[in-house]
């Protein structure tokens, strides 16, 4: 049997036009090196990134993040699986248990007649059954990553477009459910 055909895809996406050039946005996305610079990106969800193996945003380069999403710290470990600069960053979980369920997510950048298109894109799979019997909290979940993706993509823009996001001091971490 094909396990696959027990999971059903769904792919979460947010995109915000921002007035720049692609290279402002991929200086933002490769300056993300510690703590101080991911939480500069999202200050009210993020709480910790740490490369630990190769260079930032390099193919076969591993991170690990933690950050609140529906109010819950989550602890994530990715593998950069794509990089094309100033267009794509792809990367997918270490874990290769967690690949079947968020087999891949990305950033896409493309260029418009104003600037950019910031795209993020999350897929995910979800089991059929478990869809039938937790449906809320399965809506609750989606719900909470398309804001998560939307916050980070207005973070984002606001960053590029005012030049501010290296002067950006991250505040101390407080505590709430900001993501629900």
């Amino acid at each position: 049997m094909n396990i696959m055909k027990l999971l059903e895809e769904i792919v979460i996406e947010d995109s915000i036009e921002i007035e720049a050039e692609p290279e402002a946005v991929f200086k933002f996305l490769l300056d993300l090196k510690d703590d101080a610079s991911y939480r500069a990106w999202h200050p009210n969800d993020h709480i910790s990134f740490r490369w630990v193996k190769g260079n930032p945003w390099e193919v076969g380069s591993i991170v690990n993040a933690k950050e609140y999403i529906h109010g819950v710290i989550h602890t994530l470990k990715f593998v950069v699986t794509k990089m094309i600069p100033n267009r794509i960053i792809e990367y997918t979980p270490t874990f290769w248990l967690f690949r079947v369920f968020i087999p891949k997510n990305s950033f896409i950048i493309e260029k418009t007649s104003r600037g950019f298109n910031f795209q993020a894109v999350g897929c995910y799979r979800v089991g059929r059954i478990g869809k039938l019997f937790a449906e809320k909290r399965i809506t609750e979940g989606i719900n909470s990553i398309k804001k998560h993706l939307r916050e980070e993509g207005e973070y984002l823009k606001n960053s590029v477009e005012k030049k501010i996001y290296n002067k950006v001091a991250a505040p101390d971490r407080v505590p709430s459910a900001r993501s629900r």
